[in-house]
C-alpha cells in the first residue's frame, strides 16, 4: 500500500490583486467624473443615433468588466479550478493538457499571476489569481493528474525517442 497524498484544501482568492481591483476603480471613478463634467456639451451637440449607441454601448463595456476586475473570484476545489468572470472559467486538472504560470513577484500589485491553461481537447484559458500560491497548487494538481493518466511509460519514452530524430547541424542527409 502506497502513501497517498492529503487532498487539497478549498483554495479561493480575488481574481485581481488589490493594487489592480485600486486601479480599476480608481479609473472608473475618473472616467465618471470626466463624463459628468462633459454631460453638458455631450446633451447640447448633434448626435447621429448610431452614435449615441455607439456611446453608450461602450460606456456599458467598461462598466460590466470594471465590475467583473472588482468581483471576480478565483476557486481551487480538489482538482477543478474556477474562475468567475464576464462568463464563467472552469477546467478540471484531468483535462489539462499544459500549463504555464506567468507570475512577476516585484510586480505583482500592479501585474497579476495568471495561468495559461491549454486543454487536452484543445482550446486555453487564461486564470487569474491574486494569491500564486493557489494557482501553483492547481500546477501540481495537474502534474499529479498526469502521472496517473499517463500511459504505460517505457512504451511512450520509446515512441518519442523514435520520432525525434533529427540530423546534427552541418551534416548532410544521404
Amino acid at each position: 500500500m502506497g502513501t497517498e497524498a492529503p487532498p487539497v484544501q478549498p483554495m479561493q482568492s480575488a481574481a485581481f490583486p488589490i493594487g489592480v481591483r485600486a486601479l480599476c476603480a480608481l479609473m472608473m471613478i475618473v472616467l465618471a467624473g470626466y463624463g459628468l463634467r462633459l454631460l453638458p456639451r455631450l446633451l447640447h451637440a448633434s448626435w447621429p443615433g448610431s452614435g449615441v449607441a455607439l456611446f453608450a454601448v461602450a460606456l456599458l463595456i467598461v462598466l460590466w468588466i470594471g465590475f467583473w476586475i472588482l468581483r471576480s473570484r478565483t476557486q481551487l476545489d480538489g482538482d477543478d479550478l474556477h474562475q468567475s468572470w464576464l462568463w464563467p472559467k472552469h477546467v478540471r486538472a484531468a483535462d489539462v493538457a499544459s500549463v504555464k504560470l506567468v507570475d512577476m513577484p516585484g510586480l505583482r500589485q500592479i501585474v497579476t499571476p495568471r495561468l495559461l491553461v491549454r486543454r487536452r481537447g484543445g482550446g486555453m484559458t487564461w486564470f487569474h489569481s491574486a494569491d500564486p500560491q493557489l494557482l501553483r497548487t492547481f500546477c501540481a494538481q495537474v502534474a499529479k493528474a498526469d502521472l496517473f493518466n499517463a500511459p504505460n511509460l517505457p512504451s511512450l519514452q520509446a515512441r518519442e525517442g523514435a520520432r525525434i530524430t533529427r540530423p546534427r547541424r552541418g551534416s548532410r542527409r544521404s
